[in-house]
């Protein structure tokens, strides 16, 4: 494949290539340039949701720009803002991170100190402690019963007194405790339900339907997973632009999720993919699967810059069901190929047409 570089780097701009390369494989280089900007921004997206927002919405911006009959300095000038673009995540990624970790180091260091200050009341409360022992000594030598039972009150009532003010300074510092922990908790639960969550449809995260399986893999479960793969979902955003394709896609997921059931794993696996897992045989699956194609394709209605947008949608879905011993890339993997095999013979089928 034709070096971009060697496009940059060309005296005249595209003319020179041209003439010395096969154009065709300068529009393929162009265009797999375009579709990899894309496929980081789907990676980032998987890798922290909560940054990746815009980013991986420009990158698939500035692939789709991208064109045989640029000049070279626009060229050099994309592959720049796209570096830009990676840095900035990367910034805005790390710091995200960071503030995860000082929360938790935050907790962590709340627990030692409630660890510390109970402690040194017990060490306070061993000292009164002791003290009474040593008075009790001495009770036991005194003769006069009266000034006995006198000793006994006092020292029983200094006694109650410090178990109270024990009691009462380790329910304080268990309520603060638990105060601090349920906070955390809440933090930590909300950053794991974005880190599980699509931004874009609100689906499943790739990550998250990766554990799912695993899971089921991993107890012996029967399931099937259903790859569900937009036809012609480019040509979507070549015609209409990138804001009206991701429209197009959380139409399409609010489609997918009412045609699932409520305890169904639905995500989207990156693109215009979303990935379904069926928790039973492959027979009721392809009739379920049958359902589903039904339910999603069809016509779809966007609301553009200059009115509504019709488009008929249609989408292929390869099934496969979880074999023993069969690791997941090798389930999805099948799923993909039959995918793929069903997109072709409706291509063939509308030929025919």
């Amino acid at each position: 494949m034709i070096s971009l570089k060697k496009y940059l780097d060309a005296p005249s701009g595209p003319q020179e290539i041209e003439a010395t390369e096969d154009p065709k494989l300068l529009k393929v280089a162009i265009e797999e340039y375009g579709t990899t900007l894309e496929a980081v921004g789907n990676c980032c997206a998987g890798a922290c949701p909560a940054t990746a927002n815009a980013l991986n919405q420009e990158l698939a911006e500035i692939g789709s720009g991208l064109s045989v009959s640029m000049e070279s300095a626009k060229l050099a000038e994309a592959a720049t803002h796209a570096r830009e673009l990676l840095n900035k995540w990367g910034r805005a990624t790390e710091q995200h991170y960071q503030k995860k970790t000082d929360e938790v180091k935050e907790l962590l260091l709340a627990m030692a100190r409630a660890a510390e200050s109970v402690s040194t009341r017990d060490t306070r409360c061993a000292g009164q402690m002791s003290q009474m022992t040593d008075r009790l000594s001495t009770i036991a030598s005194l003769d006069d019963l009266t000034e006995i039972r006198m000793s006994i009150k006092r020292s029983a009532r200094e006694l109650k007194t410090s178990i109270d003010r024990m009691a009462a300074e380790g329910k304080a510092t268990l309520d603060a405790l638990r105060e601090q922990v349920s906070t955390y908790q809440a933090k930590l639960d909300a950053a794991e339900a974005i880190a599980s969550r699509d931004a874009l449809t609100g689906l499943s995260s790739r990550l998250y339907v990766e554990r799912q399986i695993e899971r089921r893999i991993a107890a012996c479960a029967v399931f099937c997973v259903a790859l569900v793969d937009i036809d012609g979902f480019k040509r979507t955003n070549d015609q209409h632009g990138h804001l009206m394709g991701d429209e197009l896609l959380k139409q399409f997921a609010k489609e997918f999720r009412w045609a699932c059931r409520a305890t169904d794993v639905i995500g989207r696996w990156g693109g215009d993919e979303f990935l379904l897992i069926f928790d039973c045989a492959l027979t009721e699956a392809q009739a379920r699967a049958e359902r589903l194609q039904k339910w999603i394709c069809g016509r779809y209605t966007l609301e553009g810059k200059h009115g509504e947008i019709k488009l008929q949608v249609q989408a292929s879905i390869g099934l496969a069901e979880h074999g023993n011993d069969e690791a997941m890339n090798e389930l999805i993997g099948r799923a993909d190929a039959a995918m793929y095999a069903e997109k072709k013979m409706a291509r063939a089928a509308a030929l025919l047409r």
